[in-house]
């Protein structure tokens, strides 16, 4: 039983942290990014951050086609804040 409740809560745990956004900065939307749509939505001026439960879900969902090409093609990076020159 303890160790059910611990791979419950580990799998809760990611998938909490598996949820990246798009983000309002300045008044204008940013949205996520990955490998396959970088060069179209990637922005300069716009700080990123990797998403750390994407990579996660990705990699234990590798056995599926669709979870991985999501993952790491159009949901790895989200948008923080503006870059500070």
């Amino acid at each position: 039983m303890k160790r059910f409740l611990s791979v419950v809560l580990i799998v809760a745990v990611i998938a909490l942290s598996a949820c990246s956004d798009t983000k309002r900065i300045d008044g204008e939307l940013y949205d996520t990014y990955g490998l396959f749509n970088k060069e179209e939505i990637r922005d300069p001026k716009i700080e990123y951050s990797l998403v750390m439960g994407n990579v996660i879900w990705g990699i234990l969902l590798s056995g599926t086609i669709a979870a991985p090409v999501y993952f790491f093609g159009f949901d790895l990076y989200e948008p923080i804040q503006k870059r500070i020159k």
